[in-house]
């Protein structure tokens, strides 16, 4: 698509989420696509349906943590957006970073964050829409005592989402990581009518 500023970018964005297409930068040229995939991968919200393992949930149930909720969205989003390797960089490029801002001070996109020692060790973000949220990204910092912070922040969101009546939380891709904590996979038209049904709720993150 041509170059677009991160504020005509935020109506783009939402259309596209509404429509099952979610935004991916290019990190060689900074260009935007929107993509699809089929089958979609979705985190069932209904209860039992996420997978925490014993470990998982001592670690939960713990305080190891201290989590909050859209405090420090820019910092969430700066630690997910980074280079894994030289072959696998980032798709947030700095376009999409300022959206996704955008979009946050618009009540749009949220992170969940967690914490220990004062420092930021794991968190998350994603987009809601009406009873959907589209998780986009996650990251945890071991080294600064944040094992498994990512995946506490993914079972609070998990409770909050289904507190607050949302009905899917999409997924995008199904990895072996996703798996092993209860997302499943279904054929894009399938996705499309739960899709439909989601954006067209009334609730608030």
């Amino acid at each position: 698509m041509k170059r677009v500023t991160a504020e005509e970018l935020l109506p783009i964005i939402l259309d596209g989420y509404r429509h099952g297409a979610f935004p991916m930068g290019d990190p060689e040229d900074g260009s935007l696509g929107f993509y699809t995939c089929d089958p979609r991968a979705v985190m069932p919200l209904e209860a039992g349906a996420l997978r925490i393992s014993d470990s998982l949930r001592r670690r939960v149930k713990s305080g190891r943590f201290r989590i909050s909720v859209d405090t420090h969205f820019s910092d969430v989003i700066d630690r997910c957006a980074f280079d894994r390797s030289d072959t696998n960089r980032t798709w947030i490029t700095p376009l999409l970073q300022k959206a996704y801002a955008l979009l946050h001070e618009a009540g749009h996109a949220h992170s969940v964050e967690a914490w220990r020692d004062g420092k930021l060790v794991g968190g998350l973000y994603g987009v809601a829409i009406g009873g959907a949220f589209f998780g986009e990204s996650m990251f945890t910092r071991p080294r600064d005592g944040g094992t498994d912070a990512s995946k506490v922040c993914l079972v609070h969101l998990v409770e909050r989402l289904r507190a607050k009546g949302f009905i899917l939380l999409d997924c995008q891709y199904a990895n072996a990581h996703t798996r092993s904590l209860g997302a499943v996979e279904m054929p894009v038209e399938t996705y499309a009518a739960q899709l439909e049904r989601a954006v067209a709720l009334s609730v608030s993150f």
